[in-house]
């Protein structure tokens, strides 16, 4: 069973990290509780978060202000892996952390080239690979043994990653070329966040059905859509979780 907890992403404890049970309820309040928050805008016992049929579920109890599940007034709702509570001025997100977490692999999706092959899928265009790039995708190597090198943003493409949650909160990175780097005041995407390892992860662009998100051996972890991972492959809405930020990618012609 993978383990679960609560992120404050923004509020008076933003950064606190609360584990969820399978047996017992969290109780959120500002006077009453298992959580407890000094927030104005939350009721003395205002919600819980249980777990029933193999999900966890968020529930309000009869609060001023009520709950929101991802931006909708709820009085119940299911709590996917990176779902966003809203709870007056605070917000909380759910994850998921597999135990033991999954040894790194590369993705499967991205075929080698080689004698016999139907060559590159159709997204993984060559011409927007540098020159000896195209060299090494035509011979014995494939895509995933390159991912180290400058890659080209496709012809047309624009991708952005925009910092939803937060000390870069509002932030937007475009990409200027098909792999960015995430890290603390480094790479491409330069957050100030004191949680982000200096080379924390890397998103590569092969394509808009082929991007992924790859952990660089950060010390607190890579998240995606609320889950802890090593590699995984991102779409379009997708969350990326470092340290005490979440960012989101965006893709558009």
């Amino acid at each position: 069973m993978a383990r679960a907890f609560l992120k404050i992403v923004a509020g008076s404890r933003a950064g606190l990290n609360v584990p969820l049970s399978t047996t017992e309820p969290l109780v959120i309040g500002r006077r009453e509780g298992d959580l407890l928050l000094e927030d104005q805008l939350i009721s003395g016992r205002h919600c819980q978060v249980i777990f029933r049929l193999g999900e966890y579920v968020l529930q309000d109890l009869g609060s001023t202000n009520g709950s929101l599940v991802d931006g909708r007034l709820v009085r119940e709702a299911l709590l996917r892996p990176g779902a966003e509570v809203a709870l007056g001025s605070t917000r909380l997100v759910l994850f998921l952390a597999d135990d033991p977490p999954e040894p790194p692999a590369a993705p499967a999706e991205v075929p080698a080239a080689g004698p016999g092959a139907a060559g590159p899928p159709k997204e993984l265009e060559i011409a927007w690979l540098l020159n000896e790039e195209q060299v090494e995708v035509g011979g014995r190597r494939s895509p995933v043994d390159i991912v180290g090198q400058d890659l080209r943003v496709p012809p047309g493409m624009n991708a952005v990653l925009e910092v939803v949650a937060g000390a870069d909160l509002g932030r937007i990175y475009r990409f200027t070329r098909g792999n960015m780097t995430i890290g603390r005041r480094a790479g491409e995407v330069p957050l100030s966040d004191t949680e982000v390892s200096r080379r924390h992860a890397v998103i590569e662009l092969f394509g808009r059905e082929m991007v992924f998100l790859r952990d660089t051996e950060s010390t607190n972890g890579t998240w995606h859509n609320g889950r802890r991972v090593y590699v995984a492959r991102l779409r379009i809405g997708d969350t990326v979780g470092v340290g005490k930020t979440v960012l989101r990618l965006s893709l558009g012609r």
